[in-house]
């Protein structure tokens, strides 16, 4: 093996080793995509997860402020477009994510609003629409649009600009989803130990059943729209995506069905059992979706 062949191994390897480490459920779900793709959409997660740490994990953890976190998080999306352009990190988690974007053909277009939705966290504790709708967008829906591209890749046959389109609807919807999922789960948490309240308008400390249910509509139609979609993607990655959208409306149902006084205080999960049951299922109904590719 020649070396830079070794060091783009080791890269992947190191990104793999972080996003296992840190998400059962992406763990999961990734072992149902294509052996093809597989890596390099843990290559997207893997950046990601670090960068989220910057803004909310070991960052803190080893006494930085916000400012010391804010300067981090700026070289960190500086050596992401360097690595994107010339193609080499010393930074493992980088250069695999830097390859990846290379080979699939995405850059700043989708990397920036990322990272200026990761540093809203490190300055806004609340959301007004045009804010809330932004953060989103940057901090899930391109990541589902950098998945899609690595997804449609080596799709056995073109896509047409509408098939295209309609797929990237269905991936920002999906990705919406799940960030906002993952918001009403964690508002004591993110309200609580972070001083954030990110749905617009809503007192947290003051849930009502009213608004729960109007924020899970919202989250159930992003739901529809995305699974309206499924169809349209490569065998490749279709079984991981309905899995993954299928544990995230479970997840919405038990929201629903958690009174508002609870949510506030407890975070909900889906206990393994349920993951599994809904994994098998995936491995079995995404293959045989009708009108997909093969």
């Amino acid at each position: 093996m020649t070396r830079p062949h070794l060091y783009d191994e080791v890269a992947d390897q190191t990104a793999s080793l972080v996003i296992r480490r840190y998400s059962t459920s992406f763990g999961m779900a990734s072992r149902l995509l294509g052996a093809g793709i597989r890596q390099s959409v843990e290559n997207i997660y893997a950046l990601v997860r670090v960068a989220d740490e910057i803004v909310d994990g070991g960052a803190e953890e080893a006494g930085l402020d916000r400012a010391q976190a804010g300067r981090m998080l700026d070289a960190y999306e500086a050596e992401t477009e360097r690595a994107i352009a010339e193609g080499y990190s010393a930074d493992l988690v980088v250069h695999a994510f830097a390859r990846t974007a290379r080979e699939t053909g995405f850059g700043p277009e989708l990397t920036r609003p990322f990272f200026a939705s990761m540093r809203a966290d490190l300055s806004r504790t609340e959301h007004d629409a045009e804010s809330f709708a932004a953060y989103v967008y940057g901090s899930a829906e391109v990541v589902g649009l950098m998945c899609l591209r690595v997804f449609v890749k080596d799709a056995p046959r073109p896509y047409t600009a509408d098939e295209l389109a309609t797929l990237e609807s269905g991936a920002r919807a999906l990705g919406a989803a799940f960030q906002k999922v993952n918001f009403l789960r964690d508002l004591a948490a993110d309200h609580d130990r972070l001083g954030r309240s990110y749905f617009p308008g809503v007192d947290v400390t003051r849930l009502t059943e009213d608004e729960k249910n109007t924020l899970l509509d919202d989250i159930d139609a992003d739901l529809a729209r995305a699974a309206a979609t499924l169809p349209l993607l490569p065998s490749s990655s279709r079984r991981a995506v309905v899995l993954a959208q299928q544990l995230f409306a479970e997840l919405s149902g038990r929201l629903r069905r958690t009174p508002a006084e609870v949510l506030i205080r407890t975070r909900v999960r889906v206990p393994d059992p349920v993951k599994l049951r809904i994994a098998l299922g995936a491995a079995t109904l995404g293959s045989r979706q009708g009108g997909g590719r093969s």
